[in-house]
């Protein structure tokens, strides 16, 4: 089995003192190299001009003896001087034939013509070689001066020194620089590793403090003495664990607050990330899925709603609040999903509406019955008050009338209050055919010619051609617009009432506008409730049962549509109505 090694951490004292001691090795070494080579370089030139001197002295012996060619004499003077100076001394005639040679024979050596000190000095002017020598098989320095007859070179001095006596000079001088480079070298050293020392030491304590912040313990704090950047960085640090610190306790106070609003919250609360996994919910929402420890999981496995995971799916989808009444456990929960842009989650607020939803059904079905057993009697009412309105006399007629009058309202109250309990049935189901709008229009606004002529209200048509059919329940939509029409002539004292048709993108456009008194804006939210209306005097007076515009909107919205409202007081009121076509 393969195991991971990791790389041990190297200390930043270790870094500073390693980088210091390889710049300072680095350092001395190009120092004692270039040191050495110029004092090398500088002895040398040193004896080159030393033994040049000595050359001219040398050459002042020499020269009146070299015209008489006594050759032997000069070479016994040579070899004495030599010995007595320890240096080499040899003399060359124009040609470079070799004369005398404080070393060897003379007679024995080659041709010295091409060595260049000796072709220099033939020119002229003294010459310097340093180079190895094939005769007394040593390398040496040379330094050759030319003599000179009048303006005529007739030869060469040349003077030479072994370089292993050079060599050995400048060894011991190495040896001595060497000992004074050491001392120098291990005082930086021991400088660098108290510098290192003393720049890694605020540095270890400020990362020890923050190793101690980031396991929460917000109380370190780093004091240095010395003023510079670093102090400037650790009183940073020390402000920064003291802001932290005061941050912390204040979202740690208002996570312990918010905790416990959320545990009082009565309705269940959960909140859902972007995949559907909860990532908070308060006791309410486990007592109501009787499950505990939720947290971490996908609401799919605690809430095994289709309802609820659409409703949770279009909030994602459209990032918008949505609400739905969802079923579950024999419950009926109204279900808020809001939509949090920041975090791009979902927070969903259960409300128990189950008692609400039990009282209402109660309701609707009190409703239902008693419209049913009062349909009957109202009959039979109406039909004796119609009976005795042809028998009695003109002083009781009054009487009757308003019997039947008040009748008539009863048996219109008990017709629509069927009609919206059937609208309101969940399984209620429509009879879709295309239906042509401008004919259900026209067939509608016969029944109202009369009540158009006698308040004096004229009606106008705006109808688009060649609209395509809406595909509708024709007698659910006769009932909408005689709804419609029959509150705006309600409503109006004196003007026109203008319906008009059209198509937009994709929908049925219909409007019904009228000049009547309007709708205070504090009833506009609540027009389509029932038995709601506005002028409860007016509504009585004209026989209003204040449910026509409930059944308008539910047989709207059992189309998939829309409808709006639009009023002022004093300037008429607008319904707007939209249908998709498809």
């Amino acid at each position: 089995m393969n195991i991971l090694k990791l790389p041990l951490k190297q200390s930043i004292f270790a870094k500073i003192f390693s980088g210091y001691v390889l710049i300072t090795l680095l350092l001395s070494f190009l120092i004692l190299l270039f040191a050495f080579k110029t004092i090398r370089d500088y002895h040398i030139r040193s004896l080159a001009d030393d033994l040049k001197n000595l050359g001219i002295t040398v050459r002042l012996k020499i020269a009146p003896l070299l015209p008489q060619k006594n050759f032997q004499e000069i070479d016994v003077l040579v070899k004495q001087l030599g010995n007595d100076i320890n240096t080499r001394i040899t003399v060359i005639d124009a040609q470079g034939v070799v004369l005398a040679d404080s070393e060897s024979d003379p007679s024995l050596m080659e041709s010295h013509k091409t060595r260049p000190e000796i072709s220099q000095a033939l020119q002229g002017s003294a010459g310097t070689s340093l180079r190895y020598s094939t005769t007394v098989r040593k390398e040496m320095l040379y330094v050759a001066v030319p003599i000179e007859q009048g303006e005529i070179i007739i030869g060469a001095v040349r003077t030479s020194l072994f370089l292993e006596d050079i060599n050995s000079l400048l060894v011991e001088l190495k040896l001595k620089i060497a000992q004074v480079a050491l001392i120098i070298l291990g005082i930086s050293l021991i400088g660098a590793g108290l510098f290192s020392r003393s720049l890694s030491r605020p540095i270890r304590e400020l990362s020890a403090a923050a190793r101690r912040t980031a396991a929460r313990d917000f109380s370190a704090r780093v004091f240095l003495k010395n003023k510079d950047e670093l102090k400037d960085l650790a009183d940073s640090f020390n402000y920064m664990n003291s802001e932290i610190s005061a941050l912390v306790t204040e979202l740690s106070s208002q996570k312990d607050k918010l905790k416990g609003i959320i545990s009082s919250i009565q309705e269940g609360l959960a909140v859902f990330d972007s995949e559907g996994k909860i990532i908070l919910s308060n006791e309410s929402f486990e007592r109501m899925i009787q499950e505990e420890n939720v947290a971490g999981r996908f609401y799919w496995e605690v809430l095994r709603s289709p309802t609820f995971g659409e409703l949770i799916k279009k909030a994602l989808r459209e990032k918008k609040n949505r609400i739905e009444e969802i079923e579950l456990y024999d419950k009926v929960f109204l279900c808020s999903a809001t939509f949090l842009r920041s975090r791009k989650e979902v927070v969903a607020i259960f409300h128990d509406i189950t008692a609400s939803k039990r009282v209402e059904k109660i309701k609707k079905d009190f409703v239902v019955n008693i419209s049913h057993e009062l349909r009957t009697p109202l009959t039979a009412v109406k039909g004796f008050v119609e009976t005795l309105e042809e028998q009695v006399d003109e002083e009781n007629l009054r009487y009757v009338e308003i019997i039947k009058r008040h009748t008539d309202r009863l048996i219109y109250i008990v017709q629509d209050l069927l009609a919206l309990s059937e609208l309101e049935e969940s399984g209620v189901t429509l009879e879709l055919e295309d239906v042509d709008m401008s004919d259900v229009l026209e067939n509608v606004l016969g029944i109202f010619e009369q009540k158009l002529q006698d308040k004096g209200i004229t009606l106008k048509r705006e109808v688009e051609p060649d609209l395509p059919c809406l595909k509708g329940d024709p007698f659910k939509l006769e009932q909408m617009f005689i709804n419609l029409i029959d509150n705006a002539i309600n409503y109006t004292e004196k003007g026109s009432i203008v319906i008009s048709i059209g198509r937009k993108d994709n929908r049925i456009m219909i409007q019904v506008r009228d000049t009547g008194n309007g709708i205070p804006e504090d009833d506009l939210p609540r027009i389509f409730e029932r038995f709601y209306v506005v002028d409860k005097s007016r509504s009585r007076r004209l026989g209003g049962t204040g449910l026509g515009l409930s059944i308008v909107k539910h047989i709207v919205l059992l189309h998939n549509g829309a409808i709006d409202v639009e009023s002022k007081p004093g300037t008429g009121t607008i319904f707007s109505i939209s249908f998709p076509l498809s």
